[in-house]
């Protein structure tokens, strides 16, 4: 099993290229199965997760090629395709979830086991079916499978009212695909307002769908009898740019991130700016300069919806206020089960208190290598940032929820001037 060993106490200087967001790729990916004429895809990252979609695309019968090197990827549809996901490529992906929606659309009928994925809280895809009902879908759960099909003689979904009961990204997403394909209009009320979702928006646009209010919480869709083939990039990780923005935050530096886009991170870019790092746009990119951890004044915050705080940087910035001065307060809104990144940070020097939803953050912290687990994707991430202020040796165990959505992370900190390389 991999592992990362970094060697702590070096600043971040260069430029680094932040890859295509993996949560806006992923269903990008899916969308694919609503035509059966050919989708080109731009700027796909390298990651574990957007390697099994493609797996599980391939399975079903989709035809997928790999072309250029800027993460170019082609995929076809055919109409024999086989509208099923089984569990043994769902379980390691939530993703895969996303599915469900296309392959009812277009073939009126689909079979998609519950999906896995990280074990940070619940995340129920009760709203997916509930909206897919909505539009007139007979669902199941059967097995452990989704199981959706039409009504008798009914040969399309129907549009609908859709209010979901949370805010739900991967919902609005399903749904919205859904809905490309429905007879009538469908309104998405209390819909996710993410980066990602707007730019899968914009791909079903290119495709000939009818979308509008896309990046507001009430999207308006009117249905078409087909969708074309397109050419679409997917747009840059804005988590990915503000967890290199964190470890240039820390260890003090200069970077320019090509591609990073500041409107898409403001709610973050306002905590690094009040913490004393300075944030500068520009054509190609977001340029971060900080005089790294212990000049810097730590910053409390709540997690929220988009545009608010995203869960996705709480566990990256707890690192960053480790070596800040001043103490501080987290509290995770969005998932129940998301501190778990606590106790390993507390291995390296952190003086961290978790009661419930709220962690209170003593700065100022002398950190120290020491070897420590990832237990999920973003709390990878904060044991990385963690270890690159620390004194002497920090080994990363269990990186594999770290390649499910970083493209070569260490291969980038490395070109910025760190000191890290995968071990075995």
């Amino acid at each position: 099993m991999d592992k990362l060993l970094i060697r702590g106490g070096r600043r971040l200087d260069g430029r680094v290229t932040i890859s295509g967001a993996k949560n806006a790729a992923l269903p990008q990916m899916c969308a694919a199965l609503l035509t059966h004429e050919p989708v080109h895809l731009v700027n796909v990252p390298r990651l574990h997760d957007v390697r099994t979609m493609r797996q599980l695309l391939d399975h079903m019968g989709v035809v997928s090629t790999t072309h250029g090197e800027r993460g170019g990827m082609s995929f076809a549809a055919p109409d024999t395709l086989r509208p099923e996901a089984p569990y043994a490529l769902v379980k390691t992906m939530r993703a895969s979830v996303l599915a469900l929606g296309p392959l009812l659309a277009r073939f009126g009928r689909a079979r998609v086991s519950l999906p896995g994925g990280c074990a940070i809280g619940a995340r129920p895809v009760d709203q997916h079916i509930k909206g897919l009902s909505a539009m007139g879908a007979l669902i199941e759960v059967e097995h452990g499978d989704i199981v959706a099909r039409l009504p008798e003689g009914q040969k399309r979904l129907r549009g609908a009212r859709i209010t979901t009961d949370m805010i739900t990204v991967t919902g609005t997403e399903n749904l919205m695909m859904a809905a490309c394909l429905a007879e009538g209009e469908t309104v998405l009320e209390n819909a996710a307002q993410e980066p990602e979702v707007s730019d899968l928006a914009e791909m079903l646009i290119a495709m000939g769908a009818r979308i509008e209010g896309h990046g507001s919480s009430s999207i308006r869709i009117q249905g078409v009898a087909r969708l074309a083939g397109c050419t679409h990039q997917v747009v840059a990780d804005r988590i990915e740019a503000g967890t290199f923005a964190c470890a240039v935050a820390a260890t003090g530096g200069d970077v320019l991130l090509e591609h990073a886009r500041l409107d898409h991170m403001e709610a973050l870019a306002d905590k690094l700016r009040s913490a004393g790092v300075t944030l500068t746009p520009g054509a190609d990119g977001l340029r971060v300069q900080s005089p790294g951890g212990a000049a810097l004044v730590a910053q409390g915050f709540r997690t929220m919806e988009y545009p608010g705080f995203p869960t996705d940087m709480q566990a990256q910035f707890m690192a960053l206020n480790l070596v800040a001065q001043g103490s501080t307060t987290v509290t995770e809104t969005i998932f129940e089960n998301r501190f778990m990144h606590v106790q390993e940070l507390m291995r390296l020097g952190a003086e961290i208190m978790v009661d419930g939803r709220v962690a209170t953050v003593a700065g100022g912290a002398r950190l120290t290598g020491a070897t420590v687990m990832a237990t999920d994707l973003r709390a990878s991430a904060s044991l990385v940032i963690a270890g690159l202020v620390a004194e002497g040796e920090t080994v990363v165990d269990r990186i594999y929820h770290l390649d499910r959505g970083y493209d070569a992370m260490e291969d980038k900190l490395r070109q910025l001037g760190a000191d890290i390389e995968r071990i075995q």
